[in-house]
């Protein structure tokens, strides 16, 4: 997750939430067809072309790519960074206006 966010002082909450949303949303995206396809490839070939394993893969990616969401959201440095920018947004606006 370090990796997406970037730590630069002068970049803006909203982009740094705006980047979690969209490593959130690529990577439940990819984790759901990895699942569909390992889900397609077992029906094909173990369990005589039944629908189940294909749903059991595509809900098992879709799970994993949430708890990654939740995980990246509920990071501790996110959350200090976010507080941080808030608090010194605050305090900028409060020398401006005495």
């Amino acid at each position: 997750m370090s990796s997406v966010v970037n730590a630069n002082m002068s970049t803006k909450s909203e982009d740094i939430i705006g980047e979690t949303w969209d490593y959130c949303v690529a990577d439940t995206l990819v984790k759901s067809g990895a699942g569909l396809l390992t889900g397609s490839l077992l029906s094909l070939i173990l369990f005589k072309r039944r629908k189940w394993p294909i749903i059991f893969g595509l809900g098992s990616g879709f799970g994993m790519g949430l708890a990654n969401c939740q995980h990246a959201f509920r990071d501790p440095h996110l959350n200090k960074m976010l507080n941080y920018k808030l608090k010194s947004k605050e305090t900028q606006n409060e020398k401006k206006e005495s």
